[in-house]
């Protein structure tokens, strides 16, 4: 829809939502902005957390091979499985004889790990859980669990990388987000730790090593294993049982997975390979009871392969790994686990959003090109006539505030037009000598008619009173209009249905970036959809720079309303439903300075989007309307709603969710779907350029009007929508006008 400003004198009052007075220096409310920015920066950050805990940055999966251990001491890389630094001074610990440490890795998971930890209880057996922290912020009840149960945890990285690639701040934040999740979801810390991607001594390379000392300087245990199941390969159960058993009554720290995949055979395999360690005498305990035995036994004496025998123990809540965390660090804990929850039950119902949002705006696009090739080609036709032809003058009505770089060029166009008209410039209190400005042109059937200033919704009744014709023309002081303007725009009014025509607003200072992107608006979105709503019969705006209207039919809803910003919109819904047909008249032109700076574009859009909602909330009971007369509420009312209001809310996620796949999970197919919905804009947009006879040249500005556009709408729209919430007061805003445009004439190009 196109629209223009109000206007009124600095210093004026306060406005009521219907009225407005001008803006001080500062137009765009500066809290309002930040509201809005901050709710497209949690959008953002939200996304963030879901694809950082998703593990998949970069798809980054490298694991080092092959390198050598030269600087290890071989002490480590044939010691037992415990490695921790007392002193400073590297020492490895193995499992007692006759005793399994049960180590799982790569969970939580919801399916998997709880039937393991059904297993366990089952079994009364303990188990030592090495945990990814992002899966522990997803899937906290589990973990909670697993602790209460008299289970360990350890510290398996947050996202699951190879540490050995890693920065040193990488790989602290990687081990203090982790123990962050614990205590969010269990209220402990833990100086357990198992690296992904090296689970044995003999894995520790010169690259690893100095993560290890710098993991043991921090207190930190690294838990290494002896016996690996490799579950993780779905040999078969016997299999797994199989390698899982190790040798000659020696201890073994056991690695089989929960999570990270499908876990059927290591769930089948588990209780069998309990079972029979059981029946040869062998003890289940945790990492920490394993390092309790072996030093209880290293005090009494006993050698290390001594047996231990008995029946299985299960772990203590508080085993000695575990740690209860400070106050503080439980409550940063509870933060990131509600963090993830919404993040977790965020990013798909926005993604499950946009995907109908998608559907919807396709769904227009389609109809909208049905719709405007059927209404170019119908009223095109030689012999199309909307009745008899049009040549009683007719009153045209220019409310002017502060117009005097404009109101010349306006005048003179209207004067050199070939239908017959009067012309009534109402000043609406300007202090830069408009009025005079008007009355020094001497141009035959001009008038100008003063008023104290109220705006421009007073300015144009006055206009609509003193007008001496049935068909009044509304333009804009800072307008022009084309010599057939006039007489084009009133030929639909030979049908007597018809109570209203919107013209064709077209820009005419184009040749400035944030000109071109309108242009492209104007064309594509503003007179492709007048188009089809003219077919729908449900317009829902009559542009403030180019109108015509019975005289009668705007006297009889009431006038111009001051009830809303958006005057153009209020008059078109009160006319139709009122009975009135609304159309549009494509050849009628008119050239309107668009906004020339973000600023003053901000403060266009702002009064448009805010003046819109107030004008189909005025207008909300339209929706119950029957008969001819509700057809703007039975299908217009939704349109407007849905792609004025829900759309471009949902805008900015277009191109957040396009870098949010492209990072996190194909870039290739992520690209490919934005640049094919971008394809289907430049289609709609070519279509509606061919039909206005446009030059094709300016859909190169088309991606970035695109994702300018997007990014703008959805501030506005947010701003808008505090305002009204908040039952905010706007003031009129006078955009700074040059007076440079002009009505081409024929046969010329517009640059």
């Amino acid at each position: 829809m196109s629209r223009t400003h109000g206007r009124a004198p600095a210093g004026r009052r306060h406005a009521t939502p219907g009225r407005i007075v001008r803006a001080g220096r500062h137009a765009v409310p500066g809290p309002r902005v930040v509201i809005a920015l901050l709710l497209l920066l949690g959008l953002v950050s939200v996304m963030l957390l879901d694809g950082y805990l998703r593990a998949e940055v970069g798809n980054d999966q490298r694991v080092r091979s092959d390198a050598s251990s030269s600087e290890v001491p071989e002490s480590v890389l044939d010691g037992g499985p415990f490695l921790s630094f007392e002193g400073g001074t590297a020492h490895t610990r193995s499992v007692p004889d006759k005793t399994i440490v049960l180590t799982f890795d790569d969970g939580p998971d919801p399916e998997w790990t709880q039937q393991v930890l059904d297993i366990l209880d089952d079994n009364d057996v303990p188990g030592t859980f090495f945990l990814v922290g992002s899966m522990v912020s997803r899937y906290p009840d589990v973990v909670r669990r697993m602790v209460d149960d008299g289970n360990e945890v350890g510290v398996h990285t947050f996202t699951h990388v190879d540490l050995s690639y890693r920065s040193s701040s990488r790989i602290t934040r990687e081990i203090a987000q982790t123990q962050l999740a614990l205590a969010g979801a269990a209220g402990i810390t833990t100086t357990l730790f198992r690296a992904p991607y090296s689970s044995t001594n003999d894995a520790i390379d010169n690259y690893s090593w100095p993560v290890y000392k710098k993991l043991g300087a921090m207190g930190y245990t690294s838990v290494f294993i002896d016996t690996d199941s490799e579950d993780w390969q779905k040999p078969g159960v016997s299999k797994i049982v199989e390698w899982a058993t190790p040798k000659s009554g020696k201890g073994a720290s056991v690695l089989f997975h929960d999570a990270g995949g499908n876990r059927a055979q290591t769930l089948e395999a588990l209780p069998k390979y309990i079972k029979k360690m059981k029946a040869e005498g062998y003890t289940f305990t945790t990492v920490s009871g394993a390092q309790a035995t072996a030093a209880d036994r290293s005090a009494q004496g006993v050698p290390g392969a001594g047996t231990a025998t008995g029946d299985a123990t299960r772990g203590d809540p508080d085993q000695a790994a575990h740690r209860p965390a400070d106050t503080v660090t439980r409550w940063e804990g509870r933060a990131l686990l509600a963090a993830v929850a919404v993040a977790e039950w965020t990013v798909p119902g926005l993604a499950a959003a946009l995907v109908v949002v998608g559907v919807a705006v396709m769904g227009r696009f389609g109809m909208m090109l049905l719709l405007a090739r059927r209404h170019h080609r119908q009223r095109n036709r030689g012999e199309f006539a909307w009745g008899p032809a049009v040549t009683a003058p007719v009153s045209v009505i220019v409310p002017a505030y502060n117009e005097r770089e404009c109101i010349a060029n306006t005048l003179n166009s209207l004067a050199a037009s070939t239908h017959p008209i009067e012309i009534i410039v109402v000043d609406d209190g300007s202090t830069d000598g408009t009025a005079e400005i008007a009355e020094s042109l001497g141009l035959p059937h001009v008038r100008v008619v003063r008023q104290e200033n109220a705006g421009k919704s007073a300015a144009l009744n006055n206009g609509v009173r003193q007008a001496r014709y049935e068909i009044v023309v509304m333009m804009d002081g800072d307008t022009v209009f084309e010599p057939d303007t006039v007489h084009r725009l009133v030929q639909p009014f030979g049908d007597p249905e018809v109570g209203a025509v919107a013209g064709n607003a077209k820009v005419g200072n184009r040749n400035t970036v944030i000109g071109a992107w309108q242009h492209i608006e104007y064309v594509m979105g503003f007179n492709l959809d007048r188009r089809m709503y003219d077919l729908l019969r449900c317009m829902p705006t009559i542009p403030g720079a180019i109108g015509a209207f019975r005289r009668g039919a705007v006297l009889a809803v009431g006038g111009m309303s001051e009830d809303t910003l958006a005057e153009d919109t209020d008059i078109t819904i009160a006319l139709q439903r009122a009975g009135w047909r609304v159309v549009y008249a494509e050849h009628a032109r008119a050239w309107t300075e668009a906004p020339a700076s973000p600023g003053q574009l901000w403060q266009q859009r702002y009064r448009w989007s805010y003046g819109t909602m107030q004008a189909l909330w005025k207008h909300r009971g339209s929706v119950l309307d029957r008969g001819p007369s509700g057809r703007f509420g039975r299908i217009g009312m939704p349109l407007v709603v849905l792609f004025q209001i829900v759309t471009p809310a949902f805008a900015p996620l277009i191109d957040v969710f396009t870098l949010y796949a492209m990072i996190f999970v194909d870039p290739t197919a992520s690209l490919l779907a934005w640049l094919a919905v971008l394809v289907v804009q430049l289609v709609c947009a070519a279509y509606a350029f061919r039909l206005d006879g446009e030059k094709y040249r300016y859909l190169l500005m088309l991606p970035l009007q695109q994702l300018a556009y997007r990014q703008l709408m959805y501030l506005v729209l947010i701003h808008s929508c505090v305002t009204a919430a908040a039952g905010g007061r706007l003031r009129w805003q006078k955009l700074k006008r040059t007076g440079t445009v002009g009505a081409p004439t024929p046969g010329t190009e517009v640059r």
